[in-house]
């Protein structure tokens, strides 16, 4: 009886460790929270379209799109946050960041829209760390706040 109970208690322990490693590696991959969303928004992950409520992640290689009727607000693991406006599409081309040294970088592409920003930690850190592009500009993050607006 006593040789069953250990056998059963390691391979629940073992079931909740692999369990638990999963979802760690999940939650590794998000590099930002949808913190507001209102109307139509989206995020396009590996060619799926996937609603984005208020508390879904966002990952490195996403975009997103907010309708006619949409708007989002976004808040990335080193603090810094984004709203996009109706009607608009960013898309997350780079997002590399070291919690301990606040090394990394950020890099976005505004394809059509609306977007205000606050950068966080890696601007802080280094200046050139975070850019947003469009069709024809690239705006190296070296304040704290902007609006960028394309069609």
């Amino acid at each position: 009886r006593q040789r069953m109970r250990t056998g059963t208690v390691g391979r629940i322990a073992l079931v909740a460790a692999l369990l638990l490693a999963s979802f760690v590696s999940v939650a590794a991959s998000e590099v930002g929270q949808v913190k507001t969303s209102k109307g139509t928004v989206f995020i396009e992950r590996a060619g799926k379209r996937l609603p984005a409520p208020v508390g879904a992640g966002i990952e490195a290689s996403d975009t997103l799109r907010t309708g006619r009727d949409g708007s989002a607000g976004i808040t990335f693991i080193d603090n810094s946050r984004m709203a996009l406006g109706p009607g608009s599409t960013l898309a997350i081309d780079r997002f590399d960041f070291n919690q301990t040294t606040h090394d990394g970088h950020f890099d976005s592409t505004l394809k059509r829209g609306t977007l205000s920003a606050v950068s966080g930690k890696l601007a802080k850190r280094s200046p050139d760390a975070m850019t947003v592009r469009t069709r024809s500009t690239i705006l190296a993050v070296r304040g704290t706040e902007f609006v960028v607006r394309t069609r």
